[in-house]
C-alpha cells in the first residue's frame, strides 16, 4: 500500500454515474483507480441511483469498460426499491412501474406483478428512471396513488451527468406526479436515504467504509447518514460554487479533483482547519464577513482551503489574478 488516503479504510463505496462513468463513457482514471484497489486487495463496491440498469447490467457495462465487477458488488436503487415492496405486500400484488425494464424485471423477481394501467388496480407505484417515461404512464400513476396506491420512488435525483451537461433525472420525472398530486412519494428508497451504503458494507462485513461520489445531495448526504466518511470527486454533478455553499449535512471529509485523490496523502485531499491560512501556494486573509483568496496553486486546494470559511458565512473575494481565474471557472 501507498500510505494513500484509501489505506485507513477496509472498503470503499462508489457511486457511478459522474465518478465511474458519465452515461456510457468511462472517466479518465477511473478503471485504473478501481484495478488498483483490487491489486492491494480493498474491497469495493458500486451504489447506484438509477434504476434503469439490473445489477448484473451494471457489472456488464463496468468490465466492458475495463474495470471487472461481479453482479453481487453492485446494489441499485430498483432492487432496493422491489425488495421494500416485496416486503410489505402479498405475493403476486400488481404494481404500476414508472421506469425502465429494469425496474420491470426486479419488480417480477421480487415475487409481484408488474401493471401498466390504473385498471389493474395496482397495490402500488414504483418509479424510476427511464429514458421513455412520458405522459401516459404517468397519468396511469396520478389515477393509482389517487385512489390509494403505495407510491415509492427508486430515487429523487433532480440531474442525471453527461458528456453534455446535466440531463433530467428521476427526481425531476417525480417532480411531475408531486405537482399533480400535490404530495411527496411515500417512500424515496436511494440516495441519501443510507440503505445502499449499508447494505454495501454488511455484505463485505467491513467496519470503515468509505464513500466516493459526485453528488453532495445525494452521495455525500448519504454518506452523512450513515455514518461513513466521503470523498467528494468534481468529474460530475456538484462543483466548487456547490461545495461553498453545502449545508452541514452534505459537507464532505475530502474533496479531490478525481480518483486518483484516494492514493494521494489524505491531507492532500481533507478540508483543513479554519485557522489554516495557507495551502498549496493559496494564502487567504478573513474580515469582516469577507474570506479572500490570493497567491496561486491547485484549484481544488484553494476550494478546501475556502471551505471552511464559506461554510461559517463567509463571503469569498478573489485578490490575485489566478484567483479570479479560478472563480470565472467556479462561476463565482
Amino acid at each position: 500500500m501507498s500510505g494513500g488516503l484509501v489505506d485507513a479504510y477496509d472498503m470503499v463505496v462508489f457511486d457511478l454515474d459522474g465518478v465511474v462513468y458519465l452515461i456510457d463513457r468511462p472517466i479518465p482514471g477511473a478503471a485504473e483507480a478501481i484495478e488498483r484497489l483490487r491489486g492491494d486487495g480493498v474491497p469495493v463496491a458500486y451504489a447506484t441511483n438509477n434504476a434503469s440498469r439490473r445489477a448484473a447490467d451494471v457489472a456488464a457495462l463496468l468490465t466492458g469498460m475495463g474495470v471487472p465487477a461481479t453482479a453481487d458488488e453492485v446494489l441499485t436503487s430498483a432492487g432496493a426499491a422491489a425488495a421494500l415492496l416485496a416486503q410489505r405486500l402479498e405475493p403476486g400484488s400488481p404494481v404500476l412501474v414508472v421506469g425502465a425494464d429494469a425496474l420491470r424485471a426486479e419488480v417480477r423477481d421480487a415475487g409481484l406483478t408488474p401493471v401498466e394501467t390504473f385498471e389493474d388496480k395496482p397495490a402500488a407505484v414504483v418509479q424510476g428512471y427511464g429514458p421513455d417515461v412520458g405522459w401516459r404512464i404517468l397519468a396511469e400513476a396520478a389515477l393509482s396513488v389517487r385512489a390509494g396506491a403505495t407510491w415509492v420512488a427508486t430515487n429523487a435525483d433532480r440531474t442525471l451527468p453527461s458528456p453534455r451537461g446535466p440531463l433530467p433525472g428521476n427526481g425531476s420525472l417525480v417532480a411531475v406526479l408531486r405537482t399533480a398530486l400535490d404530495r411527496d412519494p411515500d417512500i424515496v428508497v436511494g440516495k441519501p436515504e443510507p440503505a445502499l451504503f449499508t447494505t454495501a458494507a454488511r455484505l463485505s462485513g467491513a467496519k470503515h467504509p468509505l464513500t466516493v461520489g459526485d453528488r453532495l445531495d445525494t452521495d455525500i448526504e448519504g454518506a452523512t447518514k450513515a455514518g461513513t466518511d466521503s470523498l467528494l470527486v468534481l468529474t460530475g454533478v456538484s462543483g466548487p460554487a456547490d461545495l461553498l455553499a453545502a449545508e452541514p449535512e452534505r459537507r464532505p471529509t475530502y474533496v479531490a479533483a478525481d480518483l486518483s485523490g484516494l492514493f494521494a496523502p489524505a491531507g492532500d485531499s481533507s478540508i483543513p482547519a479554519a485557522e489554516t491560512t495557507s495551502l498549496g501556494g493559496w494564502q487567504v486573509t478573513v474580515s469582516d464577513g469577507a474570506v479572500t483568496l490570493d497567491g496561486a496553486g491547485r484549484p481544488v486546494d484553494a476550494l478546501r482551503l475556502l471551505c471552511p470559511h464559506t461554510w461559517a458565512g463567509a463571503t469569498a473575494k478573489a485578490a490575485s489574478p489566478e484567483a479570479r481565474d479560478v472563480f470565472s471557472e467556479w462561476g463565482l
